[in-house]
């Protein structure tokens, strides 16, 4: 079929002397409206969630030709986000403050699902935000969906095929990608993992943002320094535990596993930065709170957590992010659980699955304490979570979906990419 045709930009006669006057210039019309820039609402509640988000909040920001950014805290978290947050120079937007004394995840996940309602109904947003696999997350996605808003889900397709370990983490993650329109998976695994979830929508491998963050921070970070404790005369195993499904028993036997080092290995301290929650903190600080090489406290800010990681000989933790950052600094990990959502650690050689026995705690640490070979082999193994443009390619996904650069005068596009 022809195309429509092109006129020849030939001039034409110019006005001749019996020309007519051809009057007044026509006043000019009202200048055009700028193309309205979409609107992002990122969402967020814990310390995690914060640490993995910075970048990617920054990220968006730093385009503010394209994008309009919103910044909301639930409050499931209150210090330990402030602190995050403070760090990287971040502010929120909006706070719904719903945190309260022995918080249950019924009661998160209610005053979330309101709070945000109300959120979204005053500042609609084009595209919502959110991370990993928390209650905050999962209200949120939810919320967005009942108001039939897109949803990206950053750090999507990690699984344990367990549905209640992690609880309530593994159900969070599984529900989220049923409700997202966009899946930022951050390894090839957590993508086929989407894939074999039937979810709908656009699955994009990006790298994890944590990376992002921990080589943002470690820009930043002042050298590590701890009272009493002596660099370069003691090797610092640091330490963090804080699972739901770790609390009671498995807790006690991990105290008793880490006392047991402290014993065996003279040269040994442990760094311990304690949960606030009572039901994490007290059989910790009952077991191991006068030990003079055990150094309990307070949650460490991620600056100070950077330089800890820097600074540490060997990782013990249940964290999910801890298991992506310390391989990034060449530290092994032994994870204290008994599944894992993150394989691709264990398969690369970064991180060995010990659960939480008193005997295996023991065992695999001294392994790594005592035998150079054995330790160099998990030190220097190739890290496969990200090579810190993470969020950069989640901007990218998000200009290409809302059609910024489209053309179409309003900024927006119709969502329907898959």
């Amino acid at each position: 079929m022809p195309g429509p045709a092109t006129i020849a930009a030939t001039p034409g006669p110019g006005p001749g002397p019996a020309d007519p006057d051809p009057g007044p210039a026509p006043a000019p019309g009202p200048a055009a409206a700028p193309p309205r820039r979409p609107l992002v609402t990122i969402v967020l509640g814990t310390r995690p969630e914060a640490i993995k988000l910075a970048p990617v909040i920054l990220a968006f920001q730093a385009c503010v030709e394209a994008f309009r950014t919103r910044v909301v805290l639930t409050g499931q978290h209150r210090e330990m986000v402030n602190q995050v947050m403070q760090r990287f120079g971040i502010s929120a937007d909006h706070d719904l403050a719903l945190m309260a004394p022995q918080q249950t995840l019924t009661h998160i996940t209610c005053a979330a699902l309101e709070g945000l309602r109300q959120e979204f109904s005053s500042q609609r947003p084009d595209l919502v935000l959110v991370q990993g696999d928390t209650t905050t997350a999962f209200a949120a996605a939810l919320a967005a969906f009942y108001a039939q808003i897109p949803v990206g889900h950053v750090e999507a397709g990690l699984r344990t095929d367990n549905l209640l370990d992690p609880f309530p983490e593994e159900a969070n993650r599984r529900l989220i990608s049923q409700l997202a329109q966009l899946h930022f998976a951050p390894t090839a695994r957590a993508a086929a993992n989407c894939r074999a979830s039937g979810v709908v929508g656009e699955i994009l491998t990006t790298g994890n943002t944590v990376i992002d963050a921990l080589l943002l921070m470690a820009d930043r970070a002042a050298p590590f320094e701890q009272q009493g404790l002596e660099p370069g005369r003691q090797r610092l195993i640091l330490v963090t535990v804080h699972r739901r499904e770790n609390w009671g028993e498995r807790l006690i036997s991990i105290g008793q596993g880490l006392l047991e080092l402290l014993d065996r290995h003279p040269d040994v301290a442990i760094l311990l930065p304690l949960h606030r929650n009572p039901t994490v903190r007290e059989p910790l600080q009952a077991l191991l709170g006068r030990h003079p090489r055990a150094f309990l406290g307070e949650p460490l800010d991620y600056d100070r957590l950077v330089a800890a990681l820097r600074e540490a000989t060997l990782v013990l933790t249940d964290s999910g992010g801890l298991q992506e950052e310390a391989p990034a600094l060449g530290k092994p990990v032994l994870v204290l659980r008994r599944t894992t959502e993150r394989p691709e650690a264990v398969e690369a050689g970064t991180a060995r699955l010990i659960g939480t026995d008193r005997e295996a705690i023991v065992r695999e640490a001294s392994l790594l304490l005592d035998d150079p070979l054995a330790y160099q082999a998990m030190a220097r193994a190739h890290n496969p979570f990200g090579d810190g443009h993470a969020s950069e390619r989640i901007v990218a996904a998000a200009r290409a979906f809302l059609a910024v650069d489209d053309g179409r005068g309003d900024g927006r596009g119709d969502g329907r990419r898959s």
